[in-house]
Formats: structure tokens, sequence, C-alpha cells
């Protein structure tokens, strides 16, 4: 909003500093602080508010440490976080772009599924909340939704070196001094992505349907379809499970947002993508100014989440979280990094799916269920071994700063 009104400004009547609006570092460092402002200035007044409609957490009696302290927190909380994400972005991002719109379509999408889960939860007094078929068909409905916007948008490019174009104009021309033979880099549709330890860090989807024998547009959508709403659907479930002790979905979430924010600024910008030899995404870039918002917004939250907790995200926030990564990663095409960067959230979910199967399998081949944790998901298992909530954190987020690295990494490893 603010970037069309500033261009128009600079152009007719050149105000001093309008210009700046046209750097997206700018328009990121604004998002950041207001999404700041939001979330911890008027975050304590929807605090206040959620105590005065007792909009309270039930806490369930795992015998924990220090769980009977949390009852009636309120929860709700991630209104603080979409607000927080949704507000910059409307004022600093070019809003006719496909991505940023991609991006607060997310947020809203699954925020609303999450708000509803916890409104049944607190105002109808139904402690299952939302029934969980419902809320995979959100998460399948918003995957979909991402992969055929992806597949069919003209939009939505990337830029490959082609031998022969097919467009009139040619982004760009390179002639080999040597040889003399014209190369032409143009922007196409793809089913490319980035992956970490392969050939040009490249790997095309259609390449899966080519070695079982399969070919044309359709088998490649809906294989890239599968894909797309899987992950959309394990992260969001992943941020979901993570957030079980105070401060450790914001805290893991805030750098997931720093090292996704990286991530699109060099697959944004032709010079650094051609330095780290990734592939090129037009327009890309603008989403560095969204998750300069999400990275606020969580980091905001985190002053009133982290130990002890005066508020709980609850699913309003945590779907939306997930989404959100989830998205972001898939449309900047660096999906496949996800196992890496979401470690946190992976192992947190593979914790959960190991003690269930495993208490299952013991139980039908013993007649008694065995547990490989003490408790799952995997903070609480530790927990159950006596560390504080805090030390957990604080681990886990540790953790987590070496999978971004890590993560970052891979850009230059093949």
């Amino acid at each position: 909003m603010l970037y069309h009104l500033f261009t128009w400004l600079q152009e007719h009547f050149h105000i001093p500093g309008s210009g700046l609006f046209q750097y997206i570092s700018f328009r990121t460092a604004m998002a950041v602080i207001v999404s700041l402002i939001i979330t911890t200035v008027f975050g304590r007044r929807l605090i206040n508010m959620l105590h005065r409609k007792q909009v309270g957490e039930t806490v369930r009696d795992l015998g924990l440490e220090g769980e009977k302290q949390k009852q009636g927190t309120p929860t709700m909380g991630g209104l603080i976080i979409i607000a927080g994400i949704l507000i910059p972005t409307v004022l600093f991002a070019k809003l006719d772009n496909i991505y940023v719109l991609i991006m607060i379509l997310t947020t809203v999408w699954m925020g609303a599924i999450g708000f509803l889960d916890d409104y049944i939860k607190v105002f109808r007094k139904n402690k299952e909340g939302l029934a969980g078929r419902f809320k995979v068909i959100g998460q399948v409905g918003l995957g979909t939704l991402i992969a055929f916007t992806m597949y069919f948008h003209p939009d939505i490019v990337v830029r490959e070196q082609v031998s022969n174009p097919t467009s009139a104009k040619p982004v760009e021309v390179v002639i080999n001094p040597q040889t003399g033979e014209r190369t032409y880099a143009e922007n196409v549709k793809s089913t490319k992505t980035n992956i970490p330890f392969y050939k040009n860090n490249e790997f095309d989807y259609a390449k899966v349907l080519d070695a079982l024998g399969l070919t044309g547009a359709t088998a490649t959508f809906i294989l890239f379809l599968v894909v797309v709403v899987f992950i959309v659907t394990a992260v969001s479930n992943g941020a979901n499970i993570t957030d079980g002790i105070d401060g450790l979905a914001t805290g893991t979430s805030a750098i997931i947002g720093i090292t996704l924010a990286i991530l699109a600024y060099v697959s944004g910008n032709i010079i650094f993508s051609d330095y780290l030899n990734i592939m090129y995404i037009p327009n890309s870039g603008e989403l560095v100014i969204f998750a300069g918002a999400f990275v606020g917004a969580c980091t905001g939250f985190l002053w009133y989440n982290a130990y002890p907790a005066q508020v709980f995200m609850g699913d309003t926030g945590s779907l939306a979280i997930g989404g959100i990564i989830a998205a972001f990663a898939i449309l900047i095409r660096k999906e496949l990094l996800i196992p890496i960067l979401c470690g946190v959230f992976l192992i947190e979910n593979l914790s959960v799916i190991m003690q269930v199967s495993y208490f299952k399998y013991t139980k039908q081949k013993y007649g008694e269920g065995r547990r490989i944790f003490l408790m799952s998901p995997l903070h609480h298992h530790y927990q159950k071994k006596g560390y504080h909530e805090a030390k957990i954190v604080t681990r886990f987020v540790i953790v987590g700063v070496i999978l971004a690295i890590l993560t970052i990494v891979t850009l230059k490893v093949r």
C-alpha cells in the first residue's frame, strides 16, 4: 500500500525520502519494526482483553512440573502474531505480487482453521476442538490451491538458459567467446526445485515420472500436488505439536523465518542467485518483506510467550505459523530443504509417530503397550527427565540455529 503511494509521490512530486520505498531492504526493516510494535504494544492490550473474556487455557493433567500454574493462561494469542504479520505486509509489500498474495491467503486460511479450533475448545467447552478431519481438509485445500497457483499462474516462473528462445525479446543473451554460440535466458514455467547434494542443486519433479515410465503434464502436476499437500500438512502439524512449552514454537519459528528471508533474498536477486548458482525466481524477492513481518511477529510474541508465558498462541498461531513456513518454502522452491531447516518440527513429529506406533505394536504383540520415550512429543520426554522447560527451549533453539546454518550452507554444496 505505502509502496504504491510513495512511488506515486516520487514520480509526481519528488518528495525527499520517498525513493527509499523502492528498496526491499528498507521496506523489510520497516516491516520488522512495525511488526514488533504491534505485537509488543498492542499485544498487551489483546492479552488484557482475553483475560477479561476469560479466554483461558484448560491444561490437561499430564503429571508435568509447573503445568498447574498454567491453568487459565489466556490462549488464542495467535491473533497477535497474525496481526503482526498482515498489517506490515499490507503496508510495505507490493500487493500486486502473486507471491505476497499467496502468503497473505495462507496466513488468513490457516489462522481461520486454528481460530475455529480454539473457539470450539474455549467457548464451546469442547476439549477436542475442531475434528481432525476438518483440519486435514483445510490443510489439503490450502496445499491444493498453492499447487494450482504455482503450476498454472503465468507470473510464477524461473529463469533458465535455453538454446532457442520462444519469446521475441529474450531476457538475456550470452555469447560464448570461444565458440560464438549464443544462449538465451528466459523466464519459463518449470517444475524444478532446489535440492542439496545434487548436481547444480536442482531437481525436476518430472524426472521422477520419467524413472517410472510416466510422462505428461497431468502426471507431473499430480505428483507436484501430492508433494505440496504433504508438506503443508506435515509442517503445520509439526508446528502445532512443537507448541507445547513456553516459547518453543515461536523461538524456533523466528530462526526459520530469518533463514527463509535470506533464501528468498538470494533467490529473488539475479546477482546473488548467479553467484550461488541457484535458480533465479523473478519477483520472489518481495517475499523478504513478508518474512521480515513474520520474524518480527514471532519475536514480539516471544516477549509474552517466553517462560513463564503470559499468553499461549493456541492453534490460531501454531497452525498459521506452520502453514506460512511450508508455503513460503514451496514458493521459493526450497521445500526439499525443510527436513533440515525445520528439523525441530520434524523430530517432534517423528517422536509422536514412533511413540504411538511402538505402543500399538507392543500392545498387539505382548498384550501390554510399551513406550520409547517417557512422553511424547520429545520436549515432554525431557520434562519428565527433570529438565526445566526454559532449558529445553534454549537447547532446542540452539539446535534450530545449527540447522538454519546448515540449510544456508547447502546452497554451495553439490
